[in-house]
């Protein structure tokens, strides 16, 4: 990620501060594509077995499209697959591997760009996102039989800014704070004798740096 930033800081300099920049105007479409880390900001409270939960950070690919509703207001949605590792830790029976899970979190935010019309375009949104989880897998060797994740809807905060290029492309720098929570259910039914509940938080930073056109 650091070589990412380093890389973008180093485009702005190349352009200098008189490439020309075009508004960005009601009725226009924006394209990105960003590396983002996602960066779990977790908790968890675990029934029966108490103990916490570790979720590793992912370094993924993301596209995001926006729609710009007047010079100012748009509406951004990102795409993207985010997997991840996930450890129960400190718990009554010692540490254990649930294996791992991707997630598949569309977000939408209403955001307000505060310089449509200059080179440096900052931006604040805020909306929703909608979190499915899919391929969980346990590892070889489990003594748990069974994992799943209920779907997540939760809020988004997001700050950016874009700097232009030239007409059409331009650079982006975003920063996301989004709430997942999400009901787990393990199946320990043969090592425990039990089904473990958990209410687990997720809540994601998410750091991206990109590149974006616009139409």
């Amino acid at each position: 990620m650091k070589k990412l930033l380093l890389a973008a800081a180093g485009v702005v300099a190349l352009t200098g501060m008189t490439a020309p920049a075009a508004l960005a105007e009601k009725g226009d479409w924006q394209f990105r594509v960003r590396a983002i880390t996602v960066q779990p900001d977790e908790g968890a409270d675990i029934q029966a077995i108490g103990g916490d939960v570790d979720i590793d950070s992912s370094v993924v690919p993301e596209f995001d499209i926006s729609y710009f509703f007047t010079d100012n207001i748009a509406a951004e949605l990102i795409l993207g697959v985010t997997p991840h590792d996930v450890m129960a830790v400190d718990t009554a029976v010692g540490d254990l591997d649930l294996g791992d899970v991707t997630l598949l979190p569309p977000t939408l935010t209403l955001q307000y760009h505060f310089n449509p019309e200059g080179q440096v375009r900052p931006y604040l949104g805020a909306g929703v996102n909608y979190t499915i989880f899919f391929n969980d897998d346990l590892p070889s060797g489990t003594i748990l039989d069974g994992i799943d994740y209920d779907p997540s809807f939760g809020l988004a905060l997001q700050a950016g800014v874009d700097y232009a290029i030239n007409e059409r492309w331009f650079l982006n720098f975003d920063v996301k704070k989004v709430w997942i929570n999400t009901d787990v259910t393990v199946d320990a039914s043969t090592a425990l004798n039990a089904v473990v509940n958990a209410d687990v938080d997720i809540d994601p930073w998410i750091v991206g740096v990109g590149f974006g056109w616009r139409y």
